[in-house]
């Protein structure tokens, strides 16, 4: 019998290792098909979880409650275990170098559990050989076994994309690899069980870790694009959409869309492949200059904002601004990387103390983070600028009568970074209209 085998009849359990945007929905879906202990480190998150809550409503109340994921803060259940998934995140520090603390702890919490004959899957995004080079060693010295003989590793790279009710688990193929042959067969045939797409197996675990990032950074890449057309087409009094949409008519155009670039992934994973590189002697030079050009695009647009107030002959310190949305991407309440904040810091350089409106977002994350506190978008009132920010469900179905109820006296100035309003029909109701 295979190990394979032995989680299919029951005998063996799945325990998946952090429970955020990734790995909750990773356990949810295993748990419908065989045994799973969810651990995460967060008890607050696992009393959460045990109650029926979805804090990253990923996969909503119901599906938590109805769940037989055995949810757990108590490291020392991972020993009922022999298949593993780690899905920690792996952020950037201040210096955009990675951050592997995380998975580090996690292979470190991992270790002290693990049991012979197990497989261990890494899920977390991170540079070509960190899995072998960096998780293995941890695991290697905390459990004492041997890589190889008393356990075998694995990679398959996350592609949850938050707030996404289209784009699943289960609807995209997954790719996967493992350190041999047989370890690639048992990864392949275990996540062949929820993932309805298929799996793509990579021919080694470092080309899986590597298709990761670039996948990524090739999004960062025609993002920034997208971002430095924009500010020279605002440079010549040209409508970035409106070029975006004719040259969209062509069959191999690719429609992307000039933006924010937050989150996890676009805008973290390309310094993770970049870093590599230096580490090997080459400078990046597109995934760099890109990703200089998207994390300059806060403060570009709060630079377009005091411009557009002092052509609406508002006085710029003090000024009412009101900021709608404040998440790193809309119908989703993650603050974490946010570039929202770069417009509020930004503004503030100015004397401009902006309101910040997002009924969706995580209110407890943003203070603990950002120091940020909310308003409730229906006492916005009297306003001089709104921005609006994310496009949120509530957001993009706002009427006119709705948005010029934000405002005060005077020239109306309003900054639709999404483009989601109709350009002409604000010019022609006297607003100094701005987008991206």
């Amino acid at each position: 019998m295979t190990l394979y085998d032995d989680l299919v009849s029951g005998k063996e359990k799945l325990s998946l290792v952090g429970l955020g945007y990734v790995g909750m929905p990773i356990a949810v879906a295993f748990a419908k098909k065989i045994s799973v202990i969810g651990f995460d480190l967060n008890a607050k998150k696992i009393e959460m979880y045990r109650s029926g809550i979805d804090p990253t409503r990923e996969v909503g109340d119901e599906a938590i409650r109805e769940s037989k994921v055995d949810f757990t803060s108590d490291e020392t259940r991972l020993r009922e275990a022999r298949f593993h998934i780690v899905a920690v995140p792996t952020p950037v520090n201040e210096d955009h170098t990675p951050d592997l603390s995380p998975v580090e702890s996690a292979s470190r919490i991992l270790g002290r559990n693990l049991t012979k004959g197990s497989v261990v899957v890494f899920e977390s995004t991170v540079y070509p050989g960190v899995t072998e080079d960096v998780c293995v060693p941890i695991l290697e010295k905390e459990s004492g076994l041997k890589c190889g003989t008393d356990f075998k590793i694995g990679y398959s790279p996350e592609r949850i994309n938050p707030g996404d009710k289209v784009h699943r688990l289960e609807t995209i193929t997954k790719i996967v690899s493992g350190m041999d042959e047989e370890t690639l067969d048992c990864v392949a045939k275990v996540y062949e069980l929820v993932v309805d797409a298929g799996v793509h197996r990579a021919e080694s675990i470092k080309v899986a870790e590597a298709a990761k990032v670039i996948e990524n950074s090739q999004r960062d890449i025609n993002i920034a694009f997208m971002n430095e057309l924009s500010i020279i087409f605002n440079k010549m009094g040209i409508d970035t959409k409106s070029v975006l949409e004719a040259a969209g008519t062509k069959w191999n155009f690719l429609k992307f869309y000039p933006g924010l670039v937050g989150g996890h992934c676009i805008g973290v994973d390309p310094y993770y492949l970049t870093y590599k590189a230096e580490m090997l002697g080459y400078h990046s030079q597109i995934i760099l200059s890109g990703r200089r050009i998207n994390d300059d695009m806060g403060k570009y647009c709060a630079e377009n904002c005091v411009k557009n107030l002092i052509a609406a002959d508002k006085a710029v310190k003090d000024a009412r601004v009101a900021i709608l949305g404040f998440t790193f991407k809309e119908n989703c309440p993650d603050t974490r990387n946010t570039k929202i904040i770069d417009i509020v810091n930004e503004l503030k350089e100015y004397g401009i103390s902006p309101v910040i409106a997002d009924s969706q977002a995580d209110a407890e994350e943003a203070r603990h983070l950002y120091g940020v506190e909310f308003v409730d978008v229906n006492s916005i009132k009297n306003m001089d600028a709104v921005i609006l920010a994310v496009a949120h469900s509530e957001f993009s179905s706002l009427t006119m009568d709705r948005i010029d109820g934000f405002f005060g006296e005077g020239k109306k100035v309003l900054l639709d970074l999404k483009g989601l309003l109709n350009r002409k029909e604000y010019e022609s109701a006297g607003y100094r209209y701005w987008r991206l």
